[in-house]
């Protein structure tokens, strides 16, 4: 990382918030599976289970400790999965003895495209098909009656547990592009198990969805909530749990028509995974945009937070939501006035993701700036508890801004760094392999370097920026390889003649 030409404040919060690995955060039982609280109190863990909808937010584990990902997802889709797919969204320990109660749709469909992710960063495709049907129950669960999406039209207008701790009644940006984000995630999957009838299954759902919700949620400037009461006797019971309105058919603790922050962490996630866009991607830019304008406060001497208070005076922040351009609901949903360094980091990724890099750089900074060692500790980023795990999508930064992507079942590395700078260097992990890649510019001419520290990378192709058609070599360890190069849409495709690995120690150099 000391290597990494990667801008400062991301360097740290990306490896500060690693910390939260080694404290009482997260354990391993004598079997050695991984667990987490969601945060750690004075005296006690603070919310226990990895909680599926909390951990979503992390890519610390899916990138650099790929065992530990694999544990939360064998609990996540083991016992803590009922009989028709439901994820109750907190493990029950010792496992096997007791489910928790009800199942979160934002936990749900995320553990759906994490699973996609951590596959798609090995590569196992044993792995994957051990996982399948499991996968599938937790997709069909969502069309159960009186469940998330009973129809099956690609829209959430069920009640829908999440991350809040209250349920959403109708259909919001929040849940739903998580649901259309783990419908493109099974669509790669089952392609990538051969079961083309299926992929075209999720697809077709997926299509209908995201053309429902950019039509009916955005509204101009946002994705809003669409807020619709349901007699109690027709919601499945494992979808509600006891935070929420006490009176579902005019609910309170709603969404309504505020600026929520994470409200496309579905796109987020499927940004991480390679995925594309789920919606109209100038909706997309437009909404990341009003996050930017009506959230983000440079000071809050004037702001109230009637909760927990996690930024103030002249600290600058990104709210959880904002009212500016509605009316707020007379009883909204929890934490809205709050600043989450989980949420921060994620609007972050996606500013960089989108191309809004200054703007992501500046979200970080002002993070670390209210974690700078004076102010607060900069390795305690608490929410509920300290040390909560939610921030470590700090990680994700790192992802975004240096354009790193993997495909390890295609043998296939794009390196596409966010600034187009004369010299760029970034710490770069997948699965089998990490190490340090570098780029430099001269009139003409690009070179790029990737040097493999640890395991071992199997290429077969290499992406990196290049706008014309290029003359290329590529060389590993300084044997020339025989490939192909195919200019595309801003970027070249070298195709190698015959799969290369680069192990520990090596270094494959192209030059265009």
């Amino acid at each position: 990382m000391r290597e990494s030409t990667l801008p400062a404040a991301l360097r740290d919060a990306a490896t500060a918030n690693l910390s939260t690995l080694v404290t009482q955060t997260a354990f391993r039982t004598a079997d050695g599976e991984f667990h987490g609280f969601e945060g750690s109190n004075d005296r006690s863990g603070c919310c226990f289970g990895n909680c599926t909808h909390v951990w979503n937010y992390e890519t610390s584990t899916q990138f650099l400790f790929p065992t530990l990902a694999r544990s939360l997802r064998k609990a996540a889709f083991g016992y803590s999965q009922d009989e028709q797919g439901g994820m109750r969204f907190r493990q029950l320990l010792p496992d096997g003895a007791a489910r928790f109660g009800y199942a979160a749709a934002d936990g749900q469909m995320g553990q759906i495209i994490k699973t996609y992710l951590d596959w798609k960063l090995s590569g196992d495709v044993d792995w994957l098909r051990g996982f399948w049907p499991k996968v599938q129950r937790a997709l069909s669960f969502a069309w159960i009656p009186g469940g998330w999406d009973p129809n099956r039209d690609g829209v959430m207008e069920g009640v829908q547990h999440n991350t809040y701790d209250v349920e959403f009644y109708g259909p919001n940006p929040l849940c739903g592009i998580y649901y259309l984000g783990a419908l493109r995630a099974a669509e790669e999957m089952a392609l990538a198990l051969g079961e083309s009838s299926a992929a075209r299954d999720y697809r077709a759902i997926f299509d209908k969805g995201s053309a429902w919700i950019d039509h009916n949620l955005f509204n101009g400037e946002y994705y809003i909530q669409k807020v619709r009461g349901v007699p109690k006797s027709q919601i499945a019971l494992v979808t509600i749990g006891d935070m929420g309105a006490d009176n579902s058919e005019a609910p309170e603790f709603q969404l309504g028509e505020g600026c929520l922050a994470d409200q496309l962490i579905g796109q987020y996630l499927a940004d991480l995974a390679g995925l594309g866009p789920l919606l109209d991607p100038a909706k997309i830019r437009r909404a990341l945009e009003s996050i930017r304008k009506y959230n983000h406060r440079a000071q809050l001497f004037e702001h109230d937070s009637v909760q927990r208070v996690y930024a103030l005076n002249d600290e600058p922040a990104v709210l959880v939501c904002d009212y500016g351009k509605a009316a707020r609901p007379k009883i909204p949903f929890p934490y809205y006035a709050e600043a989450w360094t989980g949420i921060e980091y994620l609007v972050a990724a996606q500013f960089i993701h989108a191309g809004m890099v200054a703007e992501g750089v500046e979200t970080i900074e002002n993070v670390r700036m209210r974690f700078d060692g004076e102010r607060r500790n900069p390795w305690d980023e608490p929410e509920c508890g300290h040390h909560y795990a939610r921030a470590m999508s700090a990680w994700s930064s790192v992802v975004a801004y240096s354009g790193f992507d993997y495909h390890a079942a295609n043998k296939a590395v794009s390196l596409m760094p966010k600034p187009a700078a004369a010299r760029f260097a970034s710490f770069w992990s997948a699965a089998s392999a990490w190490g340090v890649f570098s780029t430099s510019r001269e009139t003409g001419r690009v070179r790029l370097e990737l040097v493999v520290t640890e395991g071992s990378l199997a290429l077969r192709s290499v992406k990196l920026p290049q706008p014309a058609p290029p003359a290329t070599s590529v060389t590993l360890n300084g044997r020339r390889l025989a490939h192909q190069a195919k200019a595309q849409a801003g970027a070249v495709t070298l195709t190698l003649a015959e799969e290369a690995v680069v192990n520990a120690g090596g270094r494959i150099v192209v030059v265009v």
